[in-house]
C-alpha cells in the first residue's frame, strides 16, 4: 500500500489568535515544553493487537494519534516562521536495530488500525535494514519512543533548543500486568505555546477511551 503523507494545513492568524499572547510568552522560553507521566490501562488494546498478530507498539501508536486528531492544539505547529493546524498528525519514532543502535521511522496516519500497522511495521523493518540516521523533519507527527524494559515514573528528552521543533513527545513504558489487566507508563511532552495542560487532560481521556475500543475508528 502505498504510504500517504499529507501536509495539508491552515494557517492561523496572529492577530486575532485567542491564544496569541501565551504563545509569545512561552515561545521566548529556553526550554518551552512541559509533560506529564501517568499509568494507562492498555489491557484491550494488548489483546487485540495479539490476538490478530499486530505489533502491540504501534497498535498503542496508533490509538494515541487517534486521540491526537480529536483535540485540535495536538494539530497545531509552529513551522515557516508561522502557526498551522494541520489536518492529519502521523507518527515518527526510534527503531532500534540488531547492532544496538537505532534508526528513526515515519508512519503515515490512517484511520483504520490494521492499515496502519501494516504500513507503519513494513518502515520498521526498512529502518532496521539500515545503518543512516535520517530523522522525518515533517512538523505535522509526533514524536514516539517506548521503553519497554522500564516502569519509569518520569522522563525527560535529549533537545535541540535552537529550532521552532514543536511536535509533541510521547513516550510508552514497561507493561504491568495486576489481576486480569494491564496498564503502562506514559509520557507526554508538548509546547506550552500551542498547549496547555487542559488539552493534555483531553488528548489522555481520548486515548485511554480507544484503548478501551481497539476497533474505534473515531476518538
Amino acid at each position: 500500500m502505498q504510504a500517504h503523507f499529507s501536509t495539508v494545513r491552515q494557517s492561523i492568524d496572529l492577530v486575532t489568535w485567542e491564544r496569541r499572547r501565551l504563545f509569545e510568552f512561552f515561545r521566548a522560553f529556553s526550554e518551552p515544553f512541559h509533560g506529564v507521566c501517568l499509568r494507562v490501562d492498555c489491557t484491550e488494546t494488548y489483546v487485540y493487537a495479539k490476538q490478530h498478530g499486530l505489533s502491540v507498539f504501534l497498535s498503542l501508536m496508533h490509538r494515541s494519534l487517534l486521540a491526537a486528531h480529536g483535540v485540535e492544539n495536538f494539530r497545531t505547529r509552529i513551522a515557516d516562521g508561522a502557526v498551522w493546524r494541520y489536518d492529519q498528525i502521523d507518527g515518527g519514532s526510534a527503531v532500534g536495530r540488531t547492532n544496538g543502535t537505532i534508526g528513526f521511522g515515519h508512519y503515515p496516519y490512517t484511520a483504520d488500525l490494521h492499515d496502519f500497522v501494516q504500513q507503519a511495521s513494513a518502515e520498521v523493518e526498512r529502518v532496521r535494514g539500515l545503518d543512516d540516521l535520517d530523522r522525518p523533519l515533517s512538523p505535522n507527527l509526533i514524536r514516539y519512543s517506548t521503553l519497554p524494559w522500564l516502569d519509569f515514573t518520569s522522563i525527560s528528552h535529549a533537545r535541540n533548543f535552537g529550532g521552532d521543533d514543536s511536535a509533541p513527545m510521547i513516550t510508552f513504558g514497561k507493561m504491568i500486568e495486576g489481576g486480569s489487566r494491564r496498564t503502562m507508563p506514559v509520557s507526554i511532552h508538548v509546547h506550552h505555546g500551542l498547549v496547555d495542560g487542559l488539552h493534555v487532560a483531553q488528548f489522555i481521556e481520548n486515548f485511554q477511551g480507544l484503548l478501551a475500543s481497539p476497533e474505534s475508528s473515531s476518538a
